[in-house]
């Protein structure tokens, strides 16, 4: 085995070990790690996504797929034959109401890893077990329980995936939640209150639709929707300021970005004090339910856009080419950030990523991974994608599972 250097800007923060436990198509695996940068590569199908989900999933947030913890368990099931294992994209359709001949089903998993900073290794983890409380995934720090914010102050994922090319022509509510993920790595407390203000939404929405309560209970309502509004909207506010100072210039041939958002929440902080803001959303919320109007100003309904800087053009207007190379510049720029303001680089993960960037695109990309200076994993099914990495990074190839039973084999190539 080669143990590859790594910098001392990368052992600000990265993993030196990933072990998972009946998660996605993987039963058991255990991958020591020994580079700052990881080539994953491999047929589809095989495991390299679960992999990173699994990465992803050890920092606050729901992870790059946003999948309900029950459902992220390793299971295989064969009928006449034939092997279906969750989390593998290349299962055959098989008739479900055929009975199995020999079920494997199990609920808990868990994801485990050593995070490695500047002072010390620590243990981290993340999983699900049936009996706890309300069915919640939990997370693990040295052995002991911990809240998603306590994990948040020593380790941040960043990710870019396939799905995630269209965001600036995806829906508002797609866009929203990227830029929610980008608060949550300076503010984890950020979660509670997309949490609080959702929850609240729906039961107002919900007398609303019964035609329940009275005016008092939607009063009480509405004054909680008002102030957590305001803060969710004052983070989400601070970030676009911050990241647009570090992203307007560009970067490495990627091109500078402004950000924006818009609503009337935003409208109005710009205009007055946070608290009269609230007065402001209580009286437009009140208003709004007794004209018999089931909408309401808020952040769940703020529009956030880009701008590309070099051609002036909005981003949902933008060519396919510029809106990826947008992206990436975001991240790229939140990243700074993060080294900047926490001292710390994420861990970055992309995946299927540089097979859709020509290969200017793609040195570029490279090259300024490596001047962040943090641990980034790459997925793809060509190796040679990466030649270009073969002196730095630690390859990996994943081989899929050819039985029942069985996971994904790990071939470290270097």
């Amino acid at each position: 085995m080669i143990t590859l250097e790594v910098d001392n800007a990368s052992k600000r923060s990265w993993l030196s070990r990933l072990k998972l436990d009946h998660f996605r198509n993987y039963q058991q695996a255990d991958l020591a790690i020994h580079a700052g940068q990881l080539v994953i590569f491999g047929d589809n199908g095989a495991g390299k996504t679960n992999l990173l989900e699994a990465v992803s999933l050890l920092s606050p947030g729901r992870g790059m797929r946003r999948a309900k913890g029950q459902h992220l368990a390793y299971s295989a099931v064969i009928r006449d034959g034939l092997l279906s294992k969750s989390g593998h994209s290349d299962a055959p359709d098989l008739n479900l109401s055929t009975s199995p001949k020999v079920p494997y089903e199990r609920k808990n998993w868990a994801v485990a890893a050593t995070l490695e900073t500047m002072d010390s290794s620590l243990n981290i983890g993340t999983g699900f077990v049936q009996t706890a409380k309300q069915g919640n995934r939990i997370m693990r720090l040295e052995g002991v329980t911990v809240s998603q914010a306590d994990i948040g102050a020593h380790l941040a994922v960043s990710w870019l995936t396939p799905q995630m090319d269209g965001i600036f022509l995806n829906s508002p509510v797609v866009r929203r939640r990227f830029l929610d993920r980008l608060v949550i790595a300076f503010d984890p407390a950020h979660i509670g209150r997309i949490s609080r203000y959702e929850k609240v939404f729906r039961q107002r929405s919900h007398l609303l639709g019964e035609q329940r309560g009275d005016d008092a209970w939607f009063s009480a309502l509405e004054s909680v929707l008002a102030e957590t509004a305001v803060a969710v909207t004052a983070a989400r506010q601070s970030l676009i300021k911050a990241l647009n100072e570090e992203a307007a210039k560009g970067w490495f041939g990627f091109p500078g970005v402004k950000l924006s958002l818009a609503g009337d929440t935003e409208s109005w902080l710009s205009q007055m004090p946070a608290l009269e803001v609230e007065d402001q959303f209580m009286l437009a919320a009140r208003m709004a339910r007794l004209n018999g109007d089931v909408t309401m100003p808020g952040p769940h309904v703020s529009e956030f856009q880009a701008l590309h800087l070099g051609s002036h053009t909005p981003a949902n207007q933008s060519s396919t080419g510029q809106q990826k190379a947008m992206l990436i510049a975001v991240i790229l720029a939140h990243a700074r950030l993060q080294d900047r303001r926490l001292g710390r680089v994420p861990v970055m993960l992309f995946d299927d990523v540089v097979a859709h960037l020509d290969s200017k695109r793609r040195a570029a990309l490279f090259e300024a991974v490596r001047c962040l200076g943090g641990q980034c994993w790459f997925s793809g099914t060509d190796g040679e994608q990466f030649n270009k990495l073969v002196k730095t990074a630690q390859f990996v190839k994943i081989l899929a599972a050819k039985s029942a039973g069985e996971s994904p084999v790990f071939e470290v190539m270097q």
